[in-house]
């Protein structure tokens, strides 16, 4: 039978056809395994094998001494596979977890977003009862699962809450700011040296690989776990604190408001950091409920705000120093010139008090009997220009550079500031009366004050302030010492000597307003302060140093709304100097630090 010319063409249009097809076909089988493996073989993969993120375990924490302030204790977070969760559940795992439904469905929303098979946190720190209900009852929660991870905990009686810090959960705007290094639901440092040294203390994710079906469902480990990657632990830190010392400190401080820094002179180190009112950082570990974060808040103690290093107030007669450091040094004064304090000052109009009638007074007794006379007469005598300048020289008006990210530079006025201020020639002489002793808008933290003392200390060397002393690294155990930066506050010997035997006086010697500061055996030196506060009783300042020739610590205590500095702060201080460097309050003093006793005083500031 011969095929027409009509079948015949067909047919080889059919033909053509099939053979276009099948080319078509092998171009494309081509491109997809040779010219695109790259891309969609690593595609397939993601399909087969779901990646697992491990958390590291956070570094841990030491003292000066070696002893274990900051811990980790295991915590279980409940996780949700986006993939295999079904949200008609959501009411049931809402009931057991006690979360509304809407918070599971924004998390789920979250997590599908940024990828649908890696689990993602739900609810974190859950208890081991929540734990074994949601294990009974996998069957009708698909998609549920669960992560062991790590919480800080704190084994000593050193809370240092405002030190330590703690960590969260990372927020959307932190998350947008780290870029890849984090992804929702990690943990992250946001205060003290938590956040400081995070990239110290974190570590590296580990991951883990498992074979999954068509489905999502998890058939078992990739590559006999060869191709695990294993987390890396954070790095430990090595500390300047005395955890004693914290702890013993935290417990004068309770029922009161105010702050302690303690500092060792020779280096800078934060050997105590007490902020009162504060908070229990386990409250911070793991999941913080919110009606406790909400109550912390509302406190009218303010226990999250770090009066250490935030707090800007008149440091009263503790900053006398300063004012006798630049009339000396500049020459404006001699150490034998005097003025006659009546118990009162006047200038114009008004009359500026003082609490004593102390006669004829030279600098060495002004700074002893903390008379404010004297100083009224030198502030005007020295004038802003210098007193600014020696202010700024101590460190004062300007961040210390301590190494917990927060902290107050205060304010010391200057010309430039009174003209912005008020105007210029707009503000007076009268203005800087009240300057002299250490008031007016004059305003200081006590981590200032505390490198103030320092200086004082150890005549002109100033140390920035620091906390960490060294970085252990993981897994070598190689541990390397974190530097600090420091200069020299260039003073004449002699000054050094004047300024110094003033404060020795203040503490040891009769008419001095700091003996509540004695320690038996020690030589303590340090300076009183009592700010006025308008809006109700003074706040009470001491700082100080011991032992007096060869100083190892050196503290600022501020009381608020507490009185007399000599009556409230000096005996505070005191009593850390002696825990310091006694390692308890009735030891046996060593010899090299044995000095006479004192005789006994009863003048206050």
């Amino acid at each position: 039978m011969i095929e027409s010319t009509d079948t015949q063409r067909k047919r080889r249009f059919l033909r053509a056809g099939i053979y276009a097809v099948f080319f078509f076909f092998l171009i494309r089988l081509v491109q997809l395994q040779v010219l695109y493996q790259d891309v969609y073989g690593k595609k397939s993969e993601e399909n087969s094998i779901r990646t697992i993120p491990r958390e590291p375990v956070r570094g841990y924490v030491f003292d000066r001494f070696g002893k274990l302030v900051i811990d980790n204790r295991p915590a279980y977070a409940l996780t949700i596979t986006p993939a295999e969760y079904d949200t008609a559940v959501t009411g049931y795992l809402s009931a057991i977890l006690g979360v509304s439904p809407d918070c599971i469905i924004e998390k789920v929303k979250k997590g599908r977003a940024y990828n649908r098979f890696v689990p993602t946190r739900i609810k974190r720190d859950i208890d081991f009862q929540t734990l074994s209900l949601i294990e009974e009852n996998r069957d009708r929660l698909p998609g549920i699962g669960y992560q062991v991870e790590s919480k800080r905990y704190y084994p000593t009686g050193a809370k240092a809450p405002h030190l330590f810090g703690y960590t969260k959960e990372i927020s959307q705007r932190q998350l947008a700011e780290m870029g890849g290094e984090y992804r929702q639901g990690d943990v992250i440092g946001v205060s003290g040296i938590e956040a400081a040294y995070e990239k110290y203390l974190r570590g590296s994710k580990g991951y883990e690989f498992i074979t999954v079906n068509a489905k999502g469902q998890m058939l078992g480990p990739y590559n006999d776990r060869r191709s695990d990657i294993i987390p890396e632990e954070g790095n430990d830190l090595f500390l300047t604190l005395d955890a004693e010392l914290q702890s013993f400190a935290e417990s004068l401080m309770v029922g009161k408001h105010g702050a302690i820094v303690a500092l060792d002179p020779s280096d800078g180190g934060i050997l105590a950091m007490v902020s009162k009112p504060d908070f229990d950082p386990m409250l911070m570990s793991g999941e913080t409920p919110v009606d406790v974060w909400n109550a912390l808040n509302a406190d009218p103690g303010k226990p999250l705000f770090n009066r250490a290093t935030l707090t800007r107030y008149p440091p009263g007669s503790t900053f006398k120093m300063v004012l006798a450091a630049a009339a000396l040094q500049e020459g404006v004064i001699g150490p034998n010139w005097s003025v006659h304090c009546t118990g009162a000052f006047r200038f114009g109009n008004k009359i500026f008090k003082d609490l004593h009638v102390h006669g004829q007074t030279a600098v060495v007794e002004a700074i002893q009997k903390s008379c404010n006379v004297f100083f009224y007469t030198l502030m005007l005598k020295t004038g802003l220009e210098r007193w600014s300048r020696y202010g700024s020289e101590f460190g004062f008006g300007s961040p210390t550079g301590v190494d917990i990210l927060e902290e107050n530079p205060g304010l010391l006025p200057s010309e430039e500031y009174y003209n912005r201020v008020y105007g210029k020639g707009k503000w007076t002489q009268g203005y800087l009366v009240s300057l002299g002793t250490g008031q007016g808008e004059l305003g200081i933290s006590p981590i200032q004050m505390a490198c103030y003392a320092m200086v004082l200390a150890n005549s002109g060397y100033y140390y920035r302030p620091h906390v960490v002393s060294a970085v252990c690294y993981k897994p070598s155990g190689v541990k390397e010492m974190i530097g600090t930066s420091t200069r020299r506050i260039n003073l004449k010997s002699s000054v050094w000597e004047i300024i110094r035997e003033g404060l020795y006086r203040v503490v040891n010697e009769p008419g001095g307003t700091g003996s509540a500061a004695r320690v038996s055996g020690l030589v303590v030196a340090g300076k009183t302060g009592t700010a006025e506060n308008p809006h109700g009783k003074d706040h009470a300042w001491f700082v100080g140093f011991a032992p007096f020739d060869q100083p190892k610590i050196a503290i600022c205590v501020l009381v608020e709304n507490a009185g007399f500095g000599g009556v409230v702060a000096a005996p505070i201080a005191g009593l850390c100097i002696e825990k310091y460097l006694y390692r308890n309050l009735i030891g046996n003093a060593p010899k090299s630090l044995v000095a006479k006793s004192p005789e006994s005083i009863d003048a206050q500031d």
